[in-house]
């Protein structure tokens, strides 16, 4: 459950954030994190659907930023 509420808890700063109008690079470290926690909860909760949410969390955040 700390995996959840870590999630939980960087949403709420990422939404501080754009509503600060924090610089877009402040922002995107924060969003990696996001993901990083994403990926820790999922590994806990286990199963093939958190397999398959880490694999595009992972591919999301490698491709490049237009």
């Amino acid at each position: 459950m700390d995996e959840a509420r870590a999630v939980m808890a960087r949403l709420d700063r990422i939404e501080a954030l754009e509503r600060e109008g924090a610089p877009p690079g402040v922002l995107l470290e924060e969003l990696r994190g996001l993901v990083q926690d994403a990926e820790d909860w999922a590994r806990v909760e286990g199963g093939e659907r958190a397999k398959e949410a880490i694999e595009r969390c992972g591919a999301a955040l490698a491709a490049p930023v237009r």
